[in-house]
Order: C-alpha cells, then structure tokens, then sequence
C-alpha cells in the first residue's frame, strides 16, 4: 500500500492533425503511472531544411506543468504522429534529465524516437556488451539501449533492424517507436505491460489511430478501444494502414509463458481502465469477493452495531465495495462507509520537516471521518501491503478517530520478493512479510485486532474468472516464481556517474 511506485505510461497517435495536443490529454489521463518528468516528441517536415524533424519538449514534473505554455503546440510540437511518456523512474536516476522520455536520436535511416514501459532483465549484459564495443551512452536509462541495438543492426530496412533489436531483449517492455513515416507499438513476448490500440475519427472521415498504456487515455480524447497490443506483437502503423484498417504485423519468438503483470488489476491501473482485455473495475469488485469468502468481516450480536467496511482511498474503493456486497451475501451483518478521506493535492515531491516526517506525510495525504468510525468495529480494506509503515500510521489514525476494533483485509497474498520487470519495490529485506516469522507477528506490529490477506490461489481465481481469456500472469512478487531469468542485486542507479 503506497510504497510500490508506479513505472510508465506511454501514449502515441498517428494520423491526426492535432497529434501533440492528443498526446497531452493522453498523458494526463495516465499521470498515475508516473510523476516524476513528461515528454512529448512528434514528427513533421522542416520545408526550411528540406528534411523530417523530430521536434520534442519534456521536463521534469508533471504533464501540466512541463507543459504549461500553449504556444508549444502552436509553434514547436508540429506534425500528424507524435508518441509522449509518463516517467517513473525503475532504471536510471530520476534526477538526471538526460533520462527524460522520449529518447530522440538521428541515425543512418532517419530519425526515430522511443518510450518505454518496462524494465529489461539483461540490461546490465547489454550495456556491459556495448561499453565492451566503445559505444558512448548519454543516459542512465536501460531504455537507451534499445536505440543503441537498433543503431547497430547490420539490416537495411528500417522494420528490420527494429525486428533484430527487439530479439535480443528481455525482461518487460510496452514500446512506442516513433520513426520518419510510421508508428510502431510493441509489447515483449511475455505481455507483462500493457499495450492498447484505439482509433479517432477526424473532421474529414479519416481515421487517427493511437496507442495506450491504459484504455482511459482513449475515454479523454473521444477514441474508441480496438483492441489490446498482443504479447510480442509488432504492429506497424502508417498512412496506408490508416486508409484501409489493415497494418503490417510482426511477432516476436516466445522463450517463456506469458507472464501479464497481475499487480495492474491489484493497485496500478485506473478502475476505469480496461486492461489486458477487462474493466480492472470489474476484477477489483471479484477481488473483494473472494476476499469475503476467505476473511469475512467479524461476526457480531444482534444487539451490536454491524461492522462497518471502508477502503484506503482510492484504489481499494471497488475492491471493497465487492468485499461488502459479498459479505453481505453469505450472512455477515455489515455496511460499507467512507472513513477516509484522500487528499489529491500531495505530490511526491512533499516534504514533511522533522523527526515525524514519514507520518506526517501520510496525515497530509490521508484524514479520518471520526463521526463514521467512533466506537465501531472497522474492517479497513486495501490493495496490498508493501512495507507496513503507511498501514500502521493509518490503523493509529483509525483508532484515534475512536474505533473500538480495527480489523485489516488485504486483497492480495503478502509481498514477499522485488519486481524486476519495471516496478519500482523496496529490496526484499524492506518488505513486511519478510520481517516477521507470521502473520500473527505482523498483525502485532500494525496494531489491528486481526489481519488477513489473500492467497495467491484466491488471488488467481479472482482473476482468471473475472477474465477468462486463457492466458497467464506474473504474480512474482508474491511468490518468488519469476517468469523470466532475472540478474539479483540491479539497482536503479548503478550506471550513475
């Protein structure tokens, strides 16, 4: 809860008039996946130079404030197709502007640009393979390392050298490559991040096509959903395409079961998304259930007040509201009420002076409704537990509020093991679950009169009848089952210099 760090969100769109003002919105609508820096790049004619330009403005902040001066869409942000980037940093510093998304560079075939989703499992073997060769780096990003593959394909045609490049890859990777006369949206073979396609209708009948980390970056715009990215799939959108509906694919080979990153439906996406083919809403509320079947709310009198259910705002808040209904349904006496409230306003850039700063953020961030919880059994439900420290302030503030039992259900299994394929997790010894030898140990620690969370086989069969599409999912972190070979003891910044 809270200590998992959101990675990326990309946006792209081709064939629009507006390309870089849609960008912006789509950038917006996933300011969730990350807040640290924003970054537009589209691709134009410069008829002065009599050559393509890859024009790009990005800056550290969020997307309202890297681009606050409208002129930039007038006079810089020019042309039909352009790709934006949403970072949270997973590989390189986030301080380092270099590491800004989209990486622009101009090479033997044009210009091309990149944003990346993800994480790359054998970066530290590329780079290492590279710096062997004398190549010069000007990031600290594993994402740069795409470009430099790409760069130096011994393939002529441009789709090729691409193709080559991707194949040498692994680990987790949603890609936008902005090149001189195409588009190209690519997910890894694995489809650990999500990759959606959706199309706009412009003023003059033809068609925009864009593509998205999440479907509610299409609601913004006025776009509908086409259909996800496949796993591996290379899809090459260009103006032919646009004309008559059909793009060239590619499929990259697979060496590992798909792997799709099931912490999206847990805490990432938007409720309002549709990822990996389902509403996460959807998933969220058969995540409550079957948390009620396994950790119901605590059975009472019938002269006692009922329990009341409340979520940790916002992500857990359909989460509950399927915990209730459900408990409801098997006989439980309880309602559901909002006992906190969320204040959106505090970036992750707060800083809280003093000795208390860690609790004072989470005070600033979250308040009680004390009239709600005062002398009630409260049953606080949530997404997941990372470290415990947020958890722990909150049942403190809880029971300050006048509680007179505080009960805590988590709808996922404990986290027990870091992710390499492009969330941002605390080192394994950082984690709650492995401090203490049980969960009584842990329940003792938060300071509740009972913790339950969610197996791992309650987590699966959540999801899979929620969404019955036959593939599979990464739940590495909370069983140490990676699906594909990752290098232990990478750190973000170890390429710093």
């Amino acid at each position: 809860m809270r200590e998992i760090k959101e990675y990326c969100g990309i946006f792209g769109v081709y064939n629009a008039p507006n390309a870089a003002r849609l960008i912006y919105y789509g950038l917006h609508a996933l300011q969730h996946r990350g807040q640290e820096s924003a970054g537009i790049v589209t691709s134009t004619y410069d008829e002065v130079r009599q050559r393509p330009v890859m024009p790009v403005h990005k800056g550290f902040g969020l997307v309202l404030d890297v681009f606050d001066d409208p002129s930039i869409f007038e006079t810089k942000l020019l042309g039909r197709a352009g790709i934006g980037h949403n970072r949270y940093s997973t590989s390189g510093s986030a301080t380092n502007p270099a590491n800004i998304q989209p990486f622009v560079v101009h090479y033997r075939d044009g210009n091309i640009a990149l944003a990346h989703n993800g994480n790359l499992s054998n970066a530290r073997e590329l780079r290492q393979a590279f710096s062997e060769r004398g190549t010069l780096f000007l990031t600290t990003s594993d994402s740069e390392l795409i470009l430099h593959l790409i760069a130096q394909s011994r393939r002529q045609r441009q789709i090729d050298q691409i193709i080559d490049a991707l194949t040498q890859l692994e680990g987790a990777f949603s890609l936008l490559i902005l090149t001189d006369t195409s588009l190209i949206a690519v997910r890894d073979p694995n489809g650990f991040r999500p990759l959606a396609l959706g199309r706009l209708r412009n003023e003059d009948g033809s068609w925009a096509y864009c593509v998205a980390s999440e479907t509610c970056a299409f609601d913004l715009i006025g776009a509908e959903y086409v259909r996800d990215i496949e796993p591996g799939e290379i899809l090459v959108i260009d103006q032919k395409g646009c004309e008559t509906g059909q793009f060239e694919r590619y499929f990259l080979p697979r060496r590992y079961r798909i792997s799709q990153c099931i912490f999206e439906y847990v805490y990432f996406a938007r409720p309002d998304s549709k990822v990996f083919g389902e509403m996460v809403d959807k998933v969220r509320r058969k995540l409550g259930k079957q948390l009620a079947h396994e950790a119901p709310v605590p059975e009472v009198g019938p002269d006692d007040k009922p329990p009341i259910v409340i979520s940790v705002p916002d992500s857990s808040n359909t989460i509950a509201l399927g915990y209730t209904t459900e408990c409801q349904k098997l006989g439980y006496r309880c309602r559901y009420e909002i006992g906190l409230i969320r204040n959106h306003y505090v970036g992750r850039t707060f800083i809280a002076p003093g000795q208390d700063r860690r609790e004072m953020r989470v005070r600033c961030k979250f308040n009680t409704v004390e009239g709600v919880l005062r002398d009630r059994i409260v049953v606080v439900v949530d997404d997941s537990i990372v470290r415990g420290t947020t958890s722990r302030f909150l049942v403190n503030m809880i029971r300050q509020a006048g509680a007179r039992e505080v009960h805590l259900r988590i709808a996922s299994p404990p986290v027990i093991s870091p992710c390499f394929y492009g969330m941002d997790f605390p080192s394994a010894e950082e984690l709650l679950a492995n401090k203490f030898a049980s969960i009584e140990e842990m329940r003792q620690w938060l300071g509740v009169d009972s913790l339950a969370y969610l197996s791992v086989e309650g987590l699966m069969k959540a999801v899979r009848s929620a969404h019955p599409d036959g593939l599979d999912y990464c739940n590495a972190c909370f069983t140490a089952d990676y699906p594909v070979p990752v290098e232990m003891g990478v750190t973000k910044e170890e390429n710093e210099w």
